[in-house]
C-alpha cells in the first residue's frame, strides 16, 4: 500500500474528483518551486475514487477555479502539522479572466485593457455565464 505523509503547513486540496487533479496541478501548481504531491485515484466512501493534492508551504489557491473545476473540493489549510481552516469551493458568481468570451467580436479579443467578465446565468448540468461586455452566453469548458 502506498504511504504518503502528512504537511505540517500548507494546503491540502481534497475531494478533487477521480482524473480532475491533474487539471487542478497543471493549472495552478505545474510551474512553482514548491512540493508538491498529486495522488490519483484515492478510495473515497464518499466519492468511490478521488485525487487530492498536498502542497507545502502554500495557504491560498483560487476557490473560483477550483468551483469552476469541481464545486465538492474542500481546500484544507495545515498549520504546524493541525488543520488550521477549511473551506469548500462553490460555482463562482462571477468571474474576472480565466475564461475567453464565445463571441469573436467581442472588444475582449482585440482590447488588452478589456479583461473579460462574466456572471453566472445557468447552472444545471453546465455553466452558462454571460460577458459584461457583448453579452454573449459563454459555456465554460475546462
Amino acid at each position: 500500500m502506498l504511504e504518503v505523509k502528512g504537511i505540517d503547513n500548507g494546503i491540502v486540496i481534497d475531494h478533487i474528483g477521480s482524473g480532475k487533479g491533474i487539471k487542478i496541478f497543471n493549472l495552478l501548481f505545474a510551474s512553482t518551486e514548491t512540493p508538491v504531491v498529486l495522488l490519483m485515484n484515492v478510495k473515497s466512501q464518499l466519492l468511490g475514487s478521488k485525487d487530492i493534492i498536498k502542497v507545502e508551504n502554500v495557504y491560498e489557491v483560487d476557490l473560483d477555479l477550483l468551483g469552476l473545476i469541481d464545486p465538492k473540493i474542500t481546500v484544507n489549510v495545515i498549520k504546524d502539522g493541525k488543520l488550521s481552516s477549511k473551506t469548500r469551493a462553490t460555482i463562482p458568481t462571477t468571474i474576472k479572466g480565466g475564461m475567453k468570451c464565445h463571441n469573436p467580436r467581442c472588444i475582449t479579443h482585440s482590447d488588452d485593457y478589456a479583461i473579460p467578465e462574466f456572471t453566472l446565468i445557468k447552472a444545471n448540468g453546465k455553466l452558462e455565464y454571460e460577458c459584461s461586455f457583448c453579452e454573449e452566453i459563454t459555456i465554460y469548458k475546462l
